[in-house]
């Protein structure tokens, strides 16, 4: 049998302590032939792709598919409730920043067994990078469902109306060419160079297209304050206070880059291709080219979902049911599913000619991930990721305002952010222990 996560354990882990569950289990609440499965769905767009899921599903396996679909926003905290309570879904979806916080907690089981015993199961039709994104102290705890890497949208209606030349379609510019390009493009009140997301989620990539990173290798200790990544950091942050070439921020807690972009008053946009749905509804002219390269090249990050089995499903006929549905979910047919409606990018190479354009060049994403264009890095993460962008959010939006330089920034936060990441080391240690 699985061995099953103590109620303590996990609200200690996931932070959910003092809350005063009553629940004390985490199997899975009896299936009886039914096809559970949990994902996250905010629009009428995403709810029908879901839709489309649950028909294919039932179609491959013959049995009722019954799915849970969540707003993205309470997404995990509904399934952390669920986990304790044992009432999760046989198969559910994980972002690729939780996967190493419910694999550290015990909270799903690896599929290495199970993935080692079906030989129709083949893990190398999946990006490598997709399968780093998945894997925890050298398991595999998901299989991948999207991947794709940040890129740079831009508005080529304004950059034709200004005269500019449109930027290459597969080679990186600098980001010395960038940042002029962006100050050309800029008339303050009137139109801007640039726009991202005022937070570390967008920060990481230009971090590792510097040869930075957020932690050290180990994970132990921040280095955000290390010259790569302050380099890095003092770049994007220029755009915003010294250069102006991004829309004034009105409100750091609703500020939305995508809806700057949509304006039509923006010439470039970073952003990645999950993105591509809601861009398409532009009223002008767009696409998309690789994201500018810095000391270490065109290496953003690359972000990934995928779904996993709860540690609680039980061995035999559950877990069986279990694996059939996790397969299916990522087959390349359901993937196709997903591609065609313009989601994102599948995680299997055999599903991508699905992604099809509008923008013209959205090809550039499969090649980005093959690696026969610019290149990629997969978002590194922590056990306790969560509270790291939560610190990160408290004092980084005062440099993106101007309020305090980032290197003073930096230097307040990096004490904190040590805590948390020696925090994640000795939980990754324990794991390691527990494993033997």
């Amino acid at each position: 049998m699985i061995s099953k996560l103590s109620r303590r354990s996990f609200l200690e882990l996931g932070g959910l302590a003092g809350l005063g569950l009553a629940a004390a289990g985490c199997s899975s609440a009896p299936t009886s032939g039914r096809a559970t499965w949990s994902m996250w769905s905010s629009s009428a767009e995403e709810m029908k792709v879901w839709e489309d899921f649950g028909t294919y599903v039932e179609q491959q396996l013959g049995v009722r598919s019954v799915a849970t679909l969540t707003p993205s926003s309470g997404y995990s905290t509904k399934l952390d409730l669920q986990l304790v309570s044992g009432t999760a879904s046989l198969v559910t979806a994980l972002n690729g920043t939780l996967i190493p916080t419910y694999a550290a907690r015990g909270a799903h089981r690896p599929l290495d067994d199970l993935i080692a015993a079906d030989p129709d199961f083949e893990l190398d039709d999946f990006y490598e990078t997709s399968q780093r994104i998945s894997t925890f102290n050298g398991k595999t705890y998901a299989i991948g469902f999207d991947v794709a890497p940040t890129v740079m949208y831009y508005n080529k209606d304004l950059l034709k109306k200004q005269g500019v030349p449109l930027p290459s379609r597969t080679e990186p510019m600098s980001w010395a060419a960038f940042r002029e390009l962006t100050k050309q493009l800029t008339e303050p009140g009137e139109q801007y160079g640039f726009t991202c997301a005022p937070a570390i989620g967008d920060l990481v990539s230009w971090i590792y297209c510097a040869g930075g990173n957020v932690m050290s290798a180990d994970g132990g200790r921040s280095i955000l304050g290390e010259p790569r990544a302050m380099e890095a950091l003092e770049f994007v942050i220029d755009l915003f206070v010294k250069d102006k070439v991004t829309p004034p921020i009105k409100n750091l807690v609703t500020e939305n880059s995508l809806s700057n972009f949509l304006q039509g008053n923006v010439a470039f946009l970073q952003n990645g291709p999950w993105q591509v749905v809601n861009a398409r509804k532009a009223k002008f002219d767009w696409d998309i080219i690789p994201f500018p390269a810095g000391a270490a090249g065109s290496t953003p990050r690359v972000s990934g979902t995928g779904f996993a089995i709860p540690s609680g499903v039980r061995e035999g006929a559950e877990l069986d049911l279990a694996w059939k549905l996790l397969k299916t979910l990522t087959s390349t047919g359901a993937l196709d599913i997903y591609a065609k409606a313009g989601r994102n990018n599948p995680a299997r190479r055999s599903a991508g000619s699905a992604f099809q354009p509008p923008p013209a060049n959205l090809g550039i994403v499969r090649n980005i991930l093959a690696g026969k264009l610019a290149s990629g890095h997969a978002y590194d993460v922590t056990t306790n990721w969560n509270q790291v962008e939560q610190l990160l959010g408290q004092d980084l939006p005062r440099a993106f305002l101007g309020q305090v330089g980032i290197r003073e920034v930096i230097d307040g936060l990096t004490p904190r952010l040590d805590v948390l990441m020696r925090q994640h080391r000795d939980t990754v240690s324990q794991a390691t222990a527990r494993k033997r």
